[in-house]
């Protein structure tokens, strides 16, 4: 039952506009819009987590790509991801922020405020003055 009464097809990859689109569309035509307030997603975003978190609780760490999980797990995981995703989606829609625009540019800050760090020394006018040079800051071994 994939796809029915979305316009998807199965398989088929969309951006997050479509996403948006469709999601309107969705709680349109079942007359939603009214419960889609911010903090009604919000919760219902904060459920749809907590519901995700469930399925890790007590497997302890996870390798990545998931080896040892069956296909049955995999699929209920890609459900309640999915079940995430269009919540922020709609909640980001109905507070007009463009996900795709803001996402960028939040990774553009984050590589700002965590840099890579960069650590070399230098020796000044005298050996036992050392200077650290981290992250565009000079902090010398005097001064700490």
């Amino acid at each position: 039952m994939a796809g029915v009464g979305v316009g998807v097809a199965e398989g088929e990859a969309v951006t997050l506009q479509e996403l948006k689109k469709k999601m309107a569309e969705f709680s349109r035509e079942r007359d939603w819009e009214h419960f889609h307030s911010p903090r009604n997603l919000l919760l219902a975003l904060v459920g749809a987590v907590g519901e995700l978190s469930e399925i890790f609780q007590w497997k302890g760490e996870v390798p990545r790509g998931l080896p040892y999980w069956n296909e049955e797990e995999k699929q209920h995981l890609g459900e309640e991801l999915s079940d995430v995703l269009l919540y922020l989606v709609r909640l980001s829609d109905v507070c007009g922020i463009e996900l795709g625009k803001a996402a960028p540019r939040k990774l553009e800050l984050n590589a700002i405020k965590y840099q890579v760090l960069v650590l070399y020394y230098s020796l000044l006018s005298e050996l036992s003055t050392l200077s650290y040079v981290i992250l565009g800051y000079r902090v010398t071994t005097s001064s700490i």
